[in-house]
């Protein structure tokens, strides 16, 4: 069980999703990296504070969200051959962009 009250962190509830945020500095970060990771691993969302002017947010990731599964390999081999087969939209500019949107 991990021990909140040996950790000087900042908790507060995001009014939107109401789930407890927890923030901390580097140096608290450093020296209880494990607790940090468990709460990430159980849905926590941690904001890790580097001075006054940087944060970042401590997110746990799968493998499929490091490598391309073949699915996605497939599909961008699909996309690739539709584009040389000239099935593809080219917009040059904002106007162009803009209005292909609004078309939808």
């Amino acid at each position: 069980m991990l021990r909140l009250a040996k950790i000087r962190t900042f908790v507060y509830h995001n009014a939107y999703t109401m789930k407890a945020i927890i923030e901390t500095t580097s140096r608290q970060f450093r020296e209880r990296q494990k607790d940090f990771f468990d709460m990430a691993d159980n849905g926590q969302k941690v904001v890790i504070k580097r001075g006054r002017k940087q944060a970042y947010v401590l997110t746990p990731i799968s493998t499929d969200d490091l490598y391309f599964t073949s699915e996605m390999i497939t599909r961008i081999k699909e996309s690739q051959q539709e584009i040389k087969e000239g099935k593809s939209v080219v917009l040059k500019t904002k106007e162009e962009l803009n209005n292909f949107f609004e078309s939808l």
